[in-house]
């Protein structure tokens, strides 16, 4: 039992969304427990409300793929080290780790190897069923507490005998207060080539180069691409022709264009659950391709197609994946993520009404399945309770 007396929360996160969702969750626990103080690392949201000391850290953690990961190694290895020193000396209630699987289940796993006492929550479950589902006995063996936000994962954890709660998704419900009543764009077409540096530098040029084949085959159709910064705008401006690019604006964008290419990631499904008909793109290296394809597990790269997988063919055993189902988004990953094949398929949208249409209500349809309403709330209730008991 947690004495009355303040405690400290102890959060990492290590890219933008974990930051965003960890903020909203504190708020939710400041408003229950008034006497909660936070600490650990993420970012600028997190900062406001845990003050300092406090490691904003993002910018230099949001790395992606095998490469970036090698390349950072020996930053990653002097921040694991410094953060376990920390939390020893800090000595917090608890630890909540949010989302980043590769930093964090290594960080709850080397604390308990360090004899640390205390109980270990983890936010927003890792993605451990798409690539690698034997460590989730492992993973139940460290921590006290799953928080999932799809419905499909709690039977994974729970048949491992892990204490696992679902939610909903918390980033769904951030988007409820961002819903606008507006048409959609007849001929517009949405660019979103995702929120890193590197992304947008390996996905946007194709992008541009299938909107080139784009207007040649459907003069009417308009390009809009929705930028992460102000940064990220200028350097995407400087190859777009005649794309307009704007920062901040992206759902607003996936509400008023007709069709849109949706580079791997958050993303896809915030276009989801705007209803926008889209085609997923990722541009990774070879290396990286080659290595991912052999290490998943599951049929296709995009959330959205994963979850119609569970929704369409349940497996018996929650410790089994579903078996694949035909793609709801069509995805253009590595070689394939070709101007020419993102050209087609977006003129596929929109020349062809039924189809898209149809793929909208489809997105719609899955998205409201995950229960978003609430459950920022839910999960900080389902933190406090896992404390106190």
């Amino acid at each position: 039992m947690i004495p009355p007396g303040s405690m400290t929360l102890w959060f990492v996160a290590g890219e933008t969304s974990g930051d965003a969702r960890a903020a909203e969750v504190m708020c939710a626990l400041r408003g229950m427990r008034t006497n909660i103080k936070f600490s650990g690392a993420g970012g600028p949201r997190m900062q406001e409300f845990a003050g300092r000391p406090f490691d904003n850290w993002i910018a230099q953690a949001a790395v992606v793929g095998l490469w970036d990961v090698l390349r950072h190694y020996g930053y990653f290895k002097a921040k694991f080290r410094k953060m376990l020193e920390d939390i020893k000396e800090t000595k917090p209630s608890a630890i909540v780790l949010v989302d980043y699987p590769g930093f964090n289940l290594r960080l709850a796993k080397a604390l308990r190897k360090s004899g640390y006492e205390g109980k270990i929550l983890y936010y927003i479950s890792p993605q451990v069923w798409a690539w690698n589902r034997g460590r989730i006995p492992k993973i139940a063996g460290i921590l006290d507490l799953m928080i999932c936000v799809f419905p499909f994962e709690a039977p994974m954890y729970e048949a491992s005998g892990l204490h696992t709660v679902f939610v909903g998704h918390p980033l769904l419900e951030a988007l409820e207060r961002e819903t606008i009543s507006t048409p959609r764009e007849p001929g517009l077409v949405g660019f979103f080539p995702g929120s890193r540096e590197r992304e947008v530098r390996r996905t946007f040029p194709v992008m541009v180069g299938a909107a080139e084949i784009i207007r040649r085959e459907f003069p009417e159709a308009r390009f809009e691409a929705a930028a992460a910064s102000e940064a990220h705008a200028y350097r995407m401006r400087a190859i777009s022709g005649d794309i307009v690019v704007r920062a901040g604006t992206a759902h607003s964008l996936m509400q008023r264009a007709t069709a849109g290419v949706v580079c791997s990631g958050t993303a896809t499904l915030e276009a989801a659950f705007f209803g926008l008909p889209y085609c997923l793109v990722y541009k990774i290296t070879r290396l990286t391709f080659e290595i991912g394809k052999r290490l998943l597990n599951v049929d296709g790269l995009g959330i959205v197609n994963i979850l119609n997988n569970y929704r369409v063919n349940p497996p018996p055993d929650p410790r089994l994946p579903a078996r694949a189902a035909p793609h709801v988004v069509r995805e253009f990953i590595a070689h394939s993520a070709t101007p020419e094949a993102i050209a087609k398929e977006v003129l596929r949208l929109l020349r062809d009404d039924a189809a898209r249409n149809s793929l909208s209500r489809e997105l719609l349809q899955i998205t409201s399945e995950l229960d978003a309403h609430g459950a920022s709330q839910r999960a900080a209730t389902a933190l406090l309770q896992a404390l106190e008991s």
